[in-house]
């Protein structure tokens, strides 16, 4: 039987709709964007007969120009791809017909389903979402251009053709309107009144990034991924995090808004792949969520010819410290240091707040390695292809090409993403780093460069580090075209293993198996170690940085790490958490006084609204020393010189009164945020508190030697490996079909019931971790299938984002932690 393929699912979804994207100009808001680059699609719609690719949020000059080529009677088609909601994209797609001349036809294609539309708190459309937003948007298409044809004189003049400023924060409201309104205005469109705009709507649930062919997560500007997971509740530790798990369950009635649309995006991501699901959920929200699905299932999804699948569901909270974890991953470690693209922040949202997750776009500093390499030859050649050709003057020098848009920063203008876009899919090199840890993948790349040098006949010491044979394959210009995408990858990996990031891992790394020893011992040997991490990143961001030591930041992470490892191993050492009073002291003081010297801390939510008195305090400390020291050096000459100055020194004493009485408030509050800090950590060590989670990781525990080196690995690793091996997991609920149901309820009474099926019968297994998942997880699931000998089975990876320690650390304790 074939295998399933994520990528390759996605592409012929967007080969069925060939004749929509034919002769069109596409638009991709951001999250659509993220996933065509993951997917390899660019080249795909141009095989199509798209006319140009452009973005939704981000308008350009250039895009007035896409027409110039066209005869003036030929009318354009527009398609837009968007994973946001509709009446979220509303704006952008009007100011983008109001870009074109002579539109007849509009495709927008969603990722969310009509029922999640209506389903969104505070959304304006129904159950009929798709046709009662067709109607709206020509509606308010041809109020629009109503308008502007009624001062056609400044039409041309104003946002070079772009008749909705692109910075007018309101936009026509996205509300019905009375059918008597205005019953006989007739439809306008630029340059063709009378000719009545066609719109379309249709869903498109394919939208997401696949690492790899067997491992995907949600696009990190969707509507999906930033919607809240969880309300603020007593068991909730962030909105993009399920809440704890504590065995209550959710009749789906009242739930986050992510929830719903995470059940609809797998229902209907399933469906497209032909899947007959058995779904089983570990955790309340999973639970939740596979309620919903199965509730969507009906009679005739369970009598289609479909392939039986398993869907795994697993909530991100019962497993929280491996993604806090540096773990041996090496795309763990390009994620952590690359840079990434900068956000594409949506104006004017109709809906709730959203969360706000790191793009998953890489941004690989190419300028930094091919700094070196002849302008001439290949540097001012690349600038000038990404600025554009001077149409006016074709004879003009590439020096001056260069210099086309000063706005634009070398490493802007030489940066690359993971996954290239232009002539190459990268995904197959990234799914080979994702099955490899940190030492073999790098070897592996190295590998493939010496192999890739070999074609182009370029000889280089086969003992040379990556840096050498980078900059041997970027010489000629035309070569670093043909293998961009190894090139990207080997930047990558060459930036998060030099000796600043590298050291940094290696100590985390350290850290954390010395704190993972220190737990299995006594709580006192664990938070005397906390203590000292503490302690020691006191020093200063500059100098921690720059020997390889802690930041305060890091800290509070390790913090994070050693307290729940805490709630594992010491779950009834204190009355409110596993250490004692006095050792607890200690830890409160030592995070007040890292506060004090760390000003910039307040970013994090339970600091928020000190960040002035802490920095007033540290310049007011830091002056103070100053002037002690310089009175110091003369006090020898002046003993004598304030005789007789005593009222002078009692307003001196007063001020310094009124200096300490303020530096005790300030000590005061900080002690009151550091205690709910505290507060909070203690919510983290009750993770075990659902009986059902608790015998499951005992059983875990128990499966498993003491001494043996898969001990330290995650929740998912020992998940599979207990499955597998065919062995029942406690704590994991399967979700009947109807047709289960049916016999349960029905058929039953007459000796037909259906017994329960096992996750490991299937030979198929769909495994979502609703929260996110990291590189580390996906590499042990895939050791785990290895090991188990099954090499019938096929382990399908997703999660709702990909996870980095510091994007932990940053829904735990930022501003979307419910602290």
């Amino acid at each position: 039987m074939a295998f399933i393929n994520v990528i390759n699912s996605c592409l012929d979804s967007i080969r069925e709709i060939s004749e929509e994207l034919k002769d069109a100009i596409v638009y991709l808001d951001a999250g659509c964007t993220e996933s065509f680059k993951f997917l390899g699609a660019f080249a795909i719609l141009l095989e199509m007969g798209v006319l140009a690719v452009c973005s939704l949020e981000s308008m350009s000059s250039l895009d007035s120009a896409i027409g110039w080529n066209q005869k003036s009677d030929v009318q354009t088609k527009v398609v837009f791809f968007t994973c946001r909601l509709l009446s979220d994209s509303h704006r952008y797609i009007l100011r983008r017909l109001s870009t074109h001349k002579r539109v007849f036809q509009c495709t927008i294609y969603t990722s969310i389903s009509e029922t999640g539309h209506s389903a969104y708190p505070d959304s304006p459309l129904g159950p009929d979402a798709y046709h009662e937003y067709q109607s709206l948007l020509v509606q308010d298409y041809e109020e629009l251009m109503k308008k502007n044809n009624l001062n056609s004189s400044t039409k041309h003049t104003n946002n070079k053709g772009n008749l909705l400023p692109e910075d007018e924060e309101g936009w026509l409201q996205l509300t019905p309107r009375a059918e008597d309104d205005s019953p006989k205005s007739p439809s306008f469109s630029i340059g063709h009144i009378g000719q009545k705009l066609v719109a379309y709507v249709h869903h498109f649930p394919m939208i997401l990034c696949p690492f790899s062919p067997k491992f995907f997560v949600l696009p990190s500007e969707g509507s999906i991924s930033e919607a809240y997971l969880s309300a603020d509740q007593e068991n909730s530790i962030s909105s993009g995090l399920p809440p704890l798990s504590t065995g209550t369950f959710n009749d789906g009635e009242d739930v986050p808004p992510g929830v719903a649309l995470t059940a609809q995006f797998l229902y209907h991501l399933t469906t497209k792949m032909d899947l007959k699901l058995e779904i089983f959920s570990l955790g309340d929200l999973s639970r939740t969520i596979g309620k919903l699905i199965t509730d969507m299932s009906s009679l005739y999804d369970v009598g289609r010819r479909k392939r039986s699948a398993g869907l795994l569901l697993i909530d991100r909270t019962v497993d929280l410290l491996t993604p806090c974890c540096h773990g041996d991953s090496l795309v763990d470690r390009i994620f952590s240091f690359a840079p990434r693209r900068t956000r594409t922040m949506a104006k004017g949202s109709q809906t709730q707040p959203n969360l706000l997750r790191a793009p998953l776009d890489v941004q690989i500093p190419l300028a930094d390695v091919l700094r070196d390499i002849p302008p001439k030859t290949n540097v001012q050649l690349f600038e000038a292809f990404l600025n554009g050709w001077n149409s006016y003057d074709s004879g003009t020098e590439i020096n001056s090409l260069v210099s086309l848009h000063d706005d634009f920063s070398e490493t802007e203008l030489l940066s690359g993403s993971l996954v290239s876009t232009e002539n190459f899919n990268g995904t197959p090199y990234l799914e080979s780093t994702l099955d490899r840890r940190t030492k073999d993948g790098t070897i592996l790349i190295k590998k493939l460069l010496q192999e890739t040098l070999r074609k182009e006949k370029i000889s280089v010491n086969p003992k040379a580090d990556l840096q050498l044979m980078i900059k041997a394959l970027a010489k000629s210009q035309s070569c670093f075209m043909r293998n961009k995408g190894i090139i990207q990858l080997a930047v990558a990996t060459s930036y998060a293993m030099t000796e600043k990031y590298r050291a940094k891992w290696d100590s985390f790394m350290s850290a954390e198996k010395i704190l993972n020893i220190s737990a299995g011992d006594t709580s006192q040997n664990l938070s005397s170690q906390m203590c000292d991490i503490i302690n020691k990143s006191c020093f200063g961001e500059s100098e921690s940085s720059s020997h390889g030591l802690f930041s305060v930041e890091d800290a509070l992470l390790l913090t994070v790490t050693g307290y729940i490892l805490a709630g594992e191993n010491f779950p009834t050492s204190g009355s409110a958490g596993p250490f004692s009073w006095q050792e607890e002291h200690f830890l409160k003081e030592a995070i007040v006084d890292a506060i004090l010297e760390n000003p910039k801390l307040a970013k994090y939510k339970f600091l928020h609204g000190l960040f002035h008195d802490l920095e007033a305090n540290l310049k007011k400390k830091k002056g103070e020393n100053t002037e002690e020291y310089s009175k110091a050096l003369e006090s020898d000459d002046d003993q004598w010189g304030n005789w007789g100055e005593e009222e002078e020194e009692d307003v001196d004493k007063n001020a310094s009164n009124e200096n300490v009485y303020s530096d005790m408030q300030l000590k005061l509050e900080l002690r009151d945020r550091v205690d709910n800090l505290f507060k909070f950590l203690h919510k983290l060590t009750n993770l075990k508190d659902n009986k059902g989670i608790r015998d499951m990781a005992s059983s875990l525990e128990n499966s498993i030697g003491v001494d043996d080196p898969y001990s330290r690995k995650g929740l998912l690793y020992k998940l599979l490996t207990r499955i597998l091996s065919k062995y029942d997991v406690p704590g994991l609920e399967y979700h009947s079909s109807t047709v289960g149901r049916l016999f349960k309820s029905g058929f039953g009474r007459f000796g037909l019931g259906q017994a329960k099926p096992s996750l490991s019968d299937q030979n198929v297994i769909l495994v979502f971790v609703v929260g996110g998942m990291n590189g580390i997880e996906v590499l042990e699931a895939q050791e785990a299938l290895s090991e188990s000998g099954r090499g019938d089975i096929e382990v399908i990876l997703g999660g709702t984002t990909f996870l980095t320690p510091a994007d932990m650390l940053d829904l735990l304790l930022g501003d979307f932690s419910n602290i």
